[in-house]
């Protein structure tokens, strides 16, 4: 059973599959590492200018590994200045038949391979890029996707089940295996959420290489967005899965997001402010708090160290949620109260509240977050006073 396999993971109790470590760059996926997160440039590869830009800005926002398409030779070509311009990113190269791609991309530096090799030709095809990617220690990602698959797997399933994606990973698997390559990672991608999440729970019984999660075409900012969160979701909640890439139709910035999201939701990762909004209702005691909430989460978007921030529209849940929060506020007739540590520091009339909260929130930074002991007789006075 896989359960068997889990092993400790954190203190909430979360049992972790069990896997062997590869080594991405400077990023290790799999084993005891974290979860870590990817997205894919969506410029032209060979446009060597926008892709470096597009790839700095990715990891501006927290993406930890960088795929990049390289569908012709003048993509492969371009990787090795791309490599020269950020030397420290972990890069993969995204490779599709042509296997003479590959080497050139090997050649040029890249930290990870994602290419099945049943589909670049003979065995030794095969073996040549196997070699090369020994030679300079680089894994292979074997990525099946739902709407790929062998024709034979599909006249012997009638369609794309989680049992076809699963025995399509597997020959690909083997003949890496058969050739003594083990430094493998695995994604198995279907566009719905239960083929998905179905496929990666059988392999999980099957071998025990690191997983690269993902719904693919999940869809727009929106849908995608839920899409992702339910199977990625369920996926990390069970401790199966290794890194991840949450695929929207939308600017690859909102894929990183969105990823970090999922992470931290799960408290399985921690980056950058955590806002703890109410979802307003007819006890509102001020105006605009949405348009409120959403600057404070633009102004403090280049945060990179967790902070839990609160921001409460009346007093009847804001000082308990602020207790649980580095800072807060709590709003009662147009007037916030910022809390620090629990603790209600001073009074701020509504129009203020972005600039002024924006401001303790640096001034808390650069004080190393110092935390000071709950004063509930305070708390209690507030609450009655609002």
């Amino acid at each position: 059973m896989l359960r068997k396999r889990y092993n400790n993971f954190d203190r909430r109790n979360f049992m972790r599959r069990k896997t062997k470590a590869v080594k991405v760059g400077n990023i290790t996926v799999g084993g005891d590492a974290p979860v870590s997160i990817q997205s894919m440039t969506k410029t032209e590869t060979w446009d060597v200018p926008a892709t470096v830009k597009q790839i700095k800005e990715l990891v501006e926002v927290g993406c930890e590994i960088v795929r990049i398409a390289v569908p012709q030779e003048q993509d492969a070509i371009a990787l090795k200045e791309i490599r020269k311009q950020v030397p420290n990113v972990p890069l993969v190269a995204d490779i599709h038949f042509h296997y003479k791609l590959a080497l050139i991309a090997l050649e040029a530096g890249i930290d990870k391979l994602r290419i099945n090799p049943g589909n670049i030709g003979n065995i030794n095809r095969v073996r040549e890029v196997v070699r090369a990617c020994e030679a300079q220690k680089v894994p292979i990602r074997i990525g099946v996707n739902g709407g790929s698959l062998e024709k034979d797997l599909l006249q012997k399933y009638g369609t794309a089940t989680a049992e076809a994606i699963v025995e399509s990973g597997m020959r690909h698997v083997r003949i890496l295996e058969d050739l003594g390559f083990t430094d493998i990672i695995i994604s198995l991608k279907a566009s719905d959420v239960p083929r998905m999440v179905a496929a990666y729970r059988l392999m999980a019984e099957k071998v025990d290489y690191p997983f690269h999660l993902g719904v693919t075409e999940a869809g727009t900012a929106f849908g995608g967005t839920i899409k992702s969160a339910m199977g990625l979701g369920m996926l990390l909640h069970e401790g199966i899965g290794d890194t991840l890439r949450v695929s929207l139709t939308a600017d690859p910035h909102e894929e990183v997001r969105v990823g970090w999201e999922i992470l931290k939701s799960l408290e399985l990762r921690e980056r950058g402010i955590k806002v703890v909004a109410c979802p307003t209702c007819g006890r509102l005691d001020v105006d605009n708090f949405v348009e409120i909430v959403t600057e404070v989460e633009r102004r403090l978007a280049h945060i990179e160290e967790p902070l839990h921030l609160s921001i409460m529209g009346c007093a009847v849940n804001g000082p308990g949620e602020a207790h649980d929060s580095q800072l807060g506020v709590t709003f009662g007739r147009n007037v916030g109260m910022i809390f620090k540590n629990g603790v209600p520091m001073r009074k701020v009339a509504g129009v203020d509240i972005v600039e002024e909260f924006v401001k303790e929130v640096e001034l808390f930074r650069k004080e190393g977050g110092n935390i000071k002991p709950l004063d509930k007789k305070l708390i209690d006075d507030i609450v009655n006073d609002n």
